[in-house]
């Protein structure tokens, strides 16, 4: 009888070339499943971004410019490290936009806002991980490999905010090699966030590399910019898609600066 691996084999935890900077190795105490992403980037000027974000977080600029990242999937099998997935608050949908980061030589992520449909969780996430999330109205239908993605944002801690698009991959899966626009996209294994006293915090987080697919989309509705000031395109600048991956996450720690 086989024995089952553990997350840390199944993700190469403490072995892994293809990320950054090494991966923590204190004990990790969150797990999730993403699924049917869509990594949707649009250029936007440096200027448009940088007095949306804390001062003491260099932004990053990408192949010349700032990015702006709008990114629907759903996530599954949401659960605390040894605990079971709770049925009605371990899936949902969950959108977020976000930018790029880097502190320390580590490159991250910094969100905008993350939408999530599941009120219960959105709240352990504002409180846990100091992160805005907030309530939206949601779905994601997959029919033939083309997600049909809507969501309404309904939290009065937030701007109206409206998105609805249909996405799907082309193309066959790869890694993003290293150095390569795709990968310091995607390639991000941190996040970045303040608490109510404006300290600075990373939350870690690890995963397998990519398999990413290059995608087309059409894009009904996408008000997600204007939080910030900024009106997007109707098609963004870069597109890929992921099929899943499963994650897990450190909590947040205070960043010496």
């Amino acid at each position: 009888m086989s024995i089952p691996l553990t997350a840390e084999q199944r993700m190469n935890l403490h072995n892994d070339p293809y990320r950054p900077y090494p991966a923590p190795t204190t004990s990790f105490v969150m797990h999730q499943s993403w699924h049917e992403l869509a990594f949707m980037h649009w250029r936007v000027p440096f200027d448009a971004l940088r007095p949306h974000i804390p001062a003491s977080l260099p932004l990053d600029t990408i192949d010349g410019s700032a990015w702006l990242g709008v990114v629907p999937f759903e996530m599954r099998n949401v659960r605390p490290r040894f605990l079971p997935a709770v049925h009605g608050l371990s899936s949902f949908p969950e959108l977020n936009v976000r930018t790029y980061v880097t502190l320390n030589n580590r490159p991250g992520v910094f969100f905008f806002s993350l939408d999530a449909a599941n009120p219960i969780a959105v709240e352990i996430a504002r409180t846990l991980f100091h992160l805005p999330y907030q309530n939206a109205t949601m779905e994601c239908l997959v029919q033939d490999q083309t997600a049909h993605y809507g969501s309404t944002r309904t939290d009065a801690r937030g701007a109206p905010a409206y998105f609805r698009v249909r996405y799907r991959p082309i193309g066959a899966p790869f890694v993003a090699p290293h150095g390569s626009l795709e990968y310091l996209l995607t390639a991000r294994y941190c996040l970045y966030t303040t608490d109510a006293r404006g300290t600075v915090l990373r939350a870690e987080i690890h995963h397998p590399p990519w398999q990413l697919q290059h995608a087309e989309c059409e894009i009904e509705t996408n008000t997600m910019g204007a939080q910030i000031g900024l009106e997007l395109a109707d098609h963004p600048d870069h597109l890929l898609f992921a099929k899943q991956i499963e994650t897990v996450a450190w909590l947040p720690r205070p960043v010496y600066i």
